[in-house]
């Protein structure tokens, strides 16, 4: 079965990129945090679909669907326990970029080509 993928889809992917390239590897993942700290239910760690709803206004997403939420959490929910903690929020933010996950991996496609020449 595809997945649904949330309204918010597109403005993540029309400025994550920019963040990267702004702030780099290390701020990036910071700003991402700050974002998780934004969306959390401070007493349970993690995002639920309650602290999302609640919360998501601060990120501009205040015209999302109930529906949508949801499918954010399914989306990026790895372990099934129906929130999303830190990782899951960070992995989720790189996996609704496909422009972040196309740099990563011709980086990462760059990295091995060069420990692979040093060992010719």
């Amino acid at each position: 079965m595809a997945s649904q993928t949330p309204q918010s889809q597109t403005q993540f992917q029309d400025f994550l990129p920019i963040m990267a390239q702004k702030l780099g590897g290390d701020g990036l993942i910071g700003e991402l945090c700050n974002g998780f700290n934004l969306l959390v239910d401070g007493d349970k760690g993690v995002i639920t679909f309650d602290s999302l709803r609640r919360n998501s206004a601060m990120l501009g997403l205040q015209d999302l669907s109930d529906e949508d939420l949801r499918s954010m959490l399914k989306e990026g929910d790895f372990d099934g326990d129906g929130a999303l903690n830190q990782m899951e929020f960070c992995v989720l933010m790189f996996r609704l970029s496909p422009e972040l996950m196309e740099e990563s991996y011709l980086l990462l496609d760059d990295a091995i080509q060069q420990e692979f020449q040093t060992y010719n």
